[in-house]
């Protein structure tokens, strides 16, 4: 993986590791949202659903367009797509190593004895 790569991927996971981010992509995944519509829906400042909104695309995550004054927000389904298939990835790693253990123990004469015997 490239250094950009690895910027790409840190943006992407810190964009998810915040509740409100998620939930806000799930609303753009679901359909355009203008971020004043976002923005009532939390018990917070309308900069501050801006910010997440701006964490958010700046992670490819979502994407921003201009419609008169108002700001609108639409998911970026690819970009999910890219974070599950990184997920997939790291699944695919994990389970490798679990088998391999397995495959130890299973090689092992002396696994599944008592130590006292």
């Amino acid at each position: 993986m490239t250094e950009r790569d690895e910027e790409r991927t840190d943006a992407l996971f810190h964009a998810l590791a915040d509740r409100t981010r998620r939930d806000i992509l799930r609303r753009v995944l679901a359909g355009e949202h203008s971020v004043s519509g976002l923005a009532a829906n939390y018990d917070m400042s309308f900069a501050a659903v801006q910010k997440h909104v701006a964490v958010l695309a700046k992670a490819g995550l979502l994407v921003k367009r201009r419609s008169g004054r108002e700001q609108l927000a639409s998911g970026d389904v690819t970009a999910v797509r890219s974070v599950a298939s990184m997920l997939t990835e790291l699944e695919q790693i994990w389970r490798g190593r679990i088998a391999r253990i397995d495959e130890l123990i299973a090689a092992d004469p002396t696994a599944g004895r008592n130590e006292e015997e």
